[in-house]
């Protein structure tokens, strides 16, 4: 069986190289063109994928899902299509240094069942928009959508005149296929966009990777902060296709003295308050005991489905749980993320106290993720964003859509959002095409270089200290 798993792998990857190895003649106008192709099928089959993703895994909401797709398309060209990514791509005269890209080679991209549609059109964007062939794992669970988005993205850069087996899914297969094709020898990169297993997975595959883990997203409302405004994003973020996105807040933080403004604004907009007996039914049903992680049967459900199975009687029209809880960690279920209309609510004493709460949130399974502030007091932001561990910190806007960038603010769009190296992530940047580059050095000799117009033997003289050194090296130059 391994031997005919290994015979597979090596024939997708021998397409795959053959494809990186015509791509990389293509200049600049041929690689644009196919982009732009492939995001016009993409966007213009946004709502029949969308529908497909939602039929296929139960999750989320058919019309978040098309907008997920317009992200993932309109929102991802237009941040990628004006830059350059093959031959010089810049030149710089006074350092003598040009700068040429060129492609990694076959990338191997791993997309999550909860963003399945939007993470296959990103990532081969981003792919084609530098030349490397992808190929594409989907999550068993959204195998028949990742398809036929392979599919239209397929048909489409052909007709474009893009290399055949530029685009590829791999079929799907255990667990060990999968590995294997992450260490397979002719792998350039890994895009690992999942949970915390798939990740690591990546990291040891003996390939470079791009991994990014999760989200346990704190969000603080501070005493400054307009309440109305803040709450209102807040729900706006956390029933984006029923919390699925990674960046969406798990936990609200509060001081003391605006716990009522603060709860009754949430009440007024069809939010719930869990009693202490309902939080307890809550938890079995969306925290794994075993695991202390998420239970994949609510990711993506509704407020009112969740609170169906868990056994409990809520207003139909109910937006979101809220459970007030007194700590972080294993004695609180719910205070890990939870990729679902969840969340988890924390009062405070002081300012301090709730800055404390938000950093052991973020440590608690989202170092290096996101974090949100709602605040009017710009020295409590610039307080709280340098004392968080976070690539991205949310200010005044909603973090699921204020993270993925392009809506709110100009960070690149992006569905695979980097942790830095507290997520063991290598970058805390939102990935795009620019990480997908390697980028040669051409280094010319300076005509005015004169470090060896002095005396530079004089290094040898032990007597002589920096200052004289560097005063004879700064006159000739």
């Amino acid at each position: 069986m391994t031997e005919e798993l290994l015979k597979k792998a090596d024939e997708l990857l021998e397409k795959a190289l053959f494809a990186a190895a015509v791509f990389q003649q293509f200049d600049q106008e041929q690689t644009d063109r196919i982009v732009e192709r492939v995001f016009k099928a993409g966007f213009n089959n946004r709502v029949k994928l969308a529908k497909m993703a939602y039929e296929e895994t139960g999750i989320g909401m058919w019309q978040h899902k098309v907008l997920k797709n317009v992200i993932a398309t309109q929102m991802v060209y237009d941040d990628i299509k004006n830059e350059k990514t093959v031959g010089v791509i810049s030149h710089n005269e006074i350092t003598g240094i040009t700068e040429i890209a060129q492609p990694l080679g076959p990338i191997f991209a791993v997309t999550p069942v909860t963003n399945p549609t939007s993470t296959v059109l990103y990532k081969t964007l981003i792919c084609l928009k530098t030349r490397n062939p992808i190929l594409i794992s989907a999550h068993r669970g959204a195998l028949k959508s990742c398809t036929e988005t392979v599919r239209i993205c397929y048909e489409a850069a052909l007709e474009a005149g893009a290399p055949d087996d530029c685009i590829q899914i791999i079929p799907a297969g255990s667990r060990e296929f999968t590995q294997m094709i992450m260490s397979h020898p002719k792998i350039a990169l890994i895009l690992a966009t999942g949970g915390t297993g798939l990740v690591k997975a990546a990291y040891s595959s003996g390939n470079p990777a791009i991994g990014v883990g999760p989200g346990n997203v704190p969000v603080f409302i501070d005493v400054s902060a307009d309440i109305p405004f803040a709450i209102t994003n807040i729900i706006l973020s956390k029933t984006f296709d029923n919390g699925t996105i990674c960046a969406s807040e798990q936990s609200v933080i509060i001081e003391n003295q605006i716990e009522n403004t603060v709860i009754a604004e949430f009440e007024k907009q069809k939010c719930y308050f869990l009693t202490p007996e309902e939080i307890k039914k809550v938890e079995r049903i969306a925290i794994s005991p075993d695991s202390g992680t998420m239970n994949p049967l609510i990711v993506g459900q509704s407020a009112t489905v969740i609170a169906k199975r868990a056994g409990i009687d809520i207003p139909e029209n109910t937006r979101i749980l809220i459970a007030k809880l007194e700590g972080v960690g294993k004695d609180y279920p719910l205070s890990v993320e939870v990729l679902a209309p969840i969340l988890a609510f924390y009062s405070t004493k002081d300012y301090h106290e709730a800055i404390k709460l938000c950093i052991d949130l973020n440590y608690l399974g989202g170092i290096g993720h996101s974090v949100g502030i709602y605040a009017n007091d710009e020295k409590r932001i610039m307080e709280f964003s340098q004392i968080m561990n976070a690539g991205r910190i949310v200010v005044n806007t909603p973090t699921s859509q204020g993270a993925v960038g392009g809506i709110y603010n100009l960070l690149p769009s992006s569905f695979t959002l980097g942790c830095g190296t507290g997520g063991k992530n290598i970058t805390t940047e939102n990935i795009t095409a620019r990480h997908l580059i390697n980028i040669q050095r051409v280094c010319r000799r300076k005509p005015n270089d004169k470090f060896f117009a002095f005396d530079s033997s004089k290094y040898l003289d032990e007597s002589l200290d920096v200052n004289t050194i560097i005063n004879e090296y700064n006159k000739n130059h």
